[in-house]
Order: C-alpha cells, then structure tokens, then sequence
C-alpha cells in the first residue's frame, strides 16, 4: 500500500509526525479516510476519535475539532486537543466531565456557551469510547 505524510498538530506539541497507509477522521460533515493520492480538500473536524493505520497497526487519539488539509504533500490536520487513546485514563476522563458539569452554576453568559460546548464535546468523546470498547 502507498503511503503518505501525515502531521497531527496542537497548540501543546506536535502529536504525530511520519509516513501513514491510512488516517480516518471525524469531519463534521461526516467521517471519511484518507490515502495516499486523495484529493486536495480542507474540511473542519468534529469532536471525535481520529484513527492512523501503518503497516497493519492503528492508533487511536482523541481531537477535539479543528482543520484537516489534504494536499500534494501530504495531511495535516489542526487540533486545540490530541491525546491517544492508548495514553487516557477513562476513569479520570469521567471525572473531568463530572468537575465539569458541577462548575456550570458558577459560569455566565458567553462563559457559560463556552463551558457547555466544551462539555458536549467531552460527552461525545465519552459516548465514543463507550462504543469503541465494545470492538
């Protein structure tokens, strides 16, 4: 299989960097995969499990919305989160959420948006990983 160059991207560090066989990804306007010779497209992510393929392995990491640029040098993709699966501890995950929704009453106006967008998407991240657990 043809492989491709794939850099994943967040604010904090560089999270994957290197030749892939196949990346799927969680776009907003639904998921799609990519490999080597897709066509150029930039597309915005939704909260979701992004998944790198190489030599028969895969790697699940968590992203938190973004862009994802498909060009003739490769994929990029753009993310305010990137954590791997392999790396969370689902039990402190859960947590985060319940620290998350006691704090909303302290929260107003464009602050409060702010806060239940973000807990949505950690919701669905959550509700995604209760499926994957089931695979």
């Amino acid at each position: 299989m043809a492989t491709f160059h794939f850099d994943l991207v967040s604010p904090e560090k560089l999270a994957y960097s290197g030749e892939v066989d196949q990346v799927d990804i969680p776009g907003l306007e639904g998921d799609f995969g990519v490999l080597a010779g897709h066509a150029p497209v930039i597309a915005a992510l939704r909260p979701g499990i992004l998944t790198v393929r190489t030599a028969g392995k895969h790697e699940r990491i968590i992203v938190l919305g973004g862009l994802a640029e498909v060009s003739d040098k490769g994929l990029t993709v753009l993310t305010d989160v990137a954590h791997s699966l392999d790396d969370l501890d689902r039990a402190q995950f859960a947590e985060t959420i319940a620290e998350m929704e006691a704090k909303l009453s302290e929260k107003e106006g464009s602050e409060f948006d702010h806060a239940i967008e973000r807990l949505d998407h950690y919701k669905s991240i959550q509700t995604q990983l209760s499926a994957t657990a089931m695979h």
